[in-house]
């Protein structure tokens, strides 16, 4: 039986993690030839050239087979976070919502940096608000930029049927967290530098 897969996860350095442990670079077939896959790697015997260290199996066909890739995606989000205990509280902490009505404070944040006139606009008060504008600036959803959180929430997870890309309820809320540790982070830095 296939499982369909979708593994991501979110390093600080991925070079660090993968010195340290053994694994298989995924491949694409490309039509400049086969090139490493820019973060997929495989944790498990697949087959590879011994001199790249790289799947000889485009990672498309090797998903088909059984083979799971998984990404090791590189978030700068992390820097200044010490510690798992560190990170956690990062996460639960309340952040001051009313940071994201400043411009210059959201050309900081990862993912909405471009975004600063809808992030001010709409004035999200809550992670779920928050994970609705990173489901908001994809294509997939982008005509409802310009509503209410009113006629937002009504549509904003339903997928489209046109095929247009769009932002998964699971990715918007883990992105809208990674957003409120960044800005927790710089809040707590601040008032460490004052």
């Amino acid at each position: 039986m296939k499982i369909d897969t979708d593994v991501d996860i979110d390093v600080f350095d991925r070079t660090k993690i993968l010195d340290q442990l053994p694994h298989i670079a995924a491949m694409r077939n490309t039509d400049e030839g086969n090139v490493k896959h820019v973060t997929g790697v495989y944790f498990q015997r697949i087959p590879r050239d011994p001199l790249t260290n790289m799947s000889t199996i485009d990672y498309k066909d090797a998903d088909d087979l059984g083979y799971m890739k998984i990404d090791l995606l590189n978030n700068s989000v992390y820097k200044g976070v010490r510690n798992e205990e560190h990170l956690l509280a990062l996460a639960k902490q309340e952040p001051q919502w009313d940071l994201l009505e400043h411009a210059e404070i959201i050309e900081k944040l990862v993912h909405i940096h471009d975004y600063a006139d809808l992030v001010k606009r709409l004035r999200p008060t809550s992670i779920p608000q928050l994970a609705m504008i990173l489901a908001l600036i994809r294509p997939g959803k982008a005509h409802l930029s310009k509503k209410g959180w009113e006629e937002i929430e009504k549509d904003i997870w339903t997928r489209p049927t046109d095929g247009s890309y769009y932002f998964k309820k699971s990715h918007s809320f883990a992105f809208a967290l990674s957003i409120i540790v960044q800005l927790n982070l710089m809040v707590e830095q601040a008032m460490q530098a004052a």
